[in-house]
């Protein structure tokens, strides 16, 4: 069974609606205990949540989450050496902007204070300094518009 069918089925239960004819149900049935509706609001809210994920994950670019082979690693070092954007590497690749941001920091050909893009926690972009043997994060702060 298909999720937005699923979902429209509990909707017409909710409503006390026959799923097929959209009648009304008979009075008296254990659709009108209202830990029953309870429950099947909850499994509605279930189910658009399913079915928003799945709308959202078909957008993502094909290689989400997939490893970089050492052929990748190498095609993403010559076209960010030849001077591609991120972007266009990332299109290339099927990956997000984010990770090929954060495959060249982790290859050495980028800093974190390079990056445009944030950590996948929404962090601020960090980098680190050395003052009297002394590691320091760096992070660096919005800009404001007020002074």
């Amino acid at each position: 069974m298909q999720l937005f069918r699923a979902r429209d089925i509990l909707n017409s239960l909710v409503l006390g609606l026959h799923p097929s004819t959209q009648e009304d149900l008979p009075k008296g049935t254990i659709l009108e205990d209202a830990d029953v509706v309870r429950a099947l609001l909850v499994g509605i809210a279930s189910i658009q949540q399913s079915m928003t994920r799945e709308s959202r994950r078909a957008q993502l670019p094909r290689n989400i989450e997939r490893t970089w082979s050492e052929e990748e690693n190498a095609q993403l070092i010559d076209a960010f050496q030849a001077g591609h954007s991120a972007a266009d590497i990332a299109a290339r690749h099927g990956r997000t902007v984010r990770a090929i941001e954060a495959r060249l920091e982790k290859l050495g050909l980028m800093t974190a204070g390079q990056r445009v893009t944030s950590d996948r926690f929404g962090a601020p972009v960090t980098s680190s300094a050395s003052k009297d043997g002394i590691k320091v994060a760096l992070v660096e702060m919005p800009k404001s518009d007020t002074a």
